[in-house]
């Protein structure tokens, strides 16, 4: 008994065990995509076209062989089974397939939003730039203004030297 005592210490850890279970990592979005491509492919009209050969093959199957090579003793009760049994499995991976691209499309209607704010807090930034350089532009001189200003002054001293030749002539003459 002693021994037993000895062996069991409460003031270390227990060695783990090497037999536990570990348990394997499913990534969610593995499955998201299979039903994606399910969907995707029960949208196609290659499913559809299959579906329908396997029915007729079924149906033809059923009610031109003898009863002994028939595999649906029940009129297409069988039949019945199976596309329920389909129906039941493809409605919830379809709706799950749906709720993932609402999400996705959730998502880009957020980005979308967002950038349609920056857009608009932009052109309201550049309309006040705009307006500001209008009034900046009121207070500056203006190429046409300096030209005018120019000529009128050119037009001015055109004036003061035919005045001024005029009087020296008489005054020298």
């Amino acid at each position: 008994m002693s021994e037993q005592t000895e062996r069991v210490r409460l003031d270390q850890p227990r060695e783990q065990r090497r037999w536990t279970r570990r348990r394997r990592r499913v990534d969610p979005e593995t499955f998201g995509k299979f039903a994606e491509g399910f969907a995707r492919f029960m949208g196609t009209a290659t499913f559809i076209a299959w579906m329908t050969v396997f029915i007729i093959v079924w149906v033809l199957w059923n009610t031109l062989l003898p009863e002994d090579l028939r595999f649906d003793a029940y009129p297409f009760i069988f039949l019945t089974l199976i596309l329920s049994l389909q129906a039941s499995y493809a409605a919830p991976l379809i709706l799950l397939a749906q709720n993932r691209q609402e999400a996705r499309d959730r998502v880009t209607q957020e980005q979308d939003r967002d950038a349609n704010a920056r857009a608009h807090a932009d052109m309201q930034f550049l309309a006040r730039e705009v307006a500001s350089l209008r009034l900046a532009l009121g207070e500056v001189a203006t190429r046409d203004f300096l030209r005018s200003e120019l000529r009128s002054v050119v037009a001015d001293l055109d004036e003061r030297r035919e005045d001024g030749d005029g009087s020296r002539r008489s005054a020298s003459g």
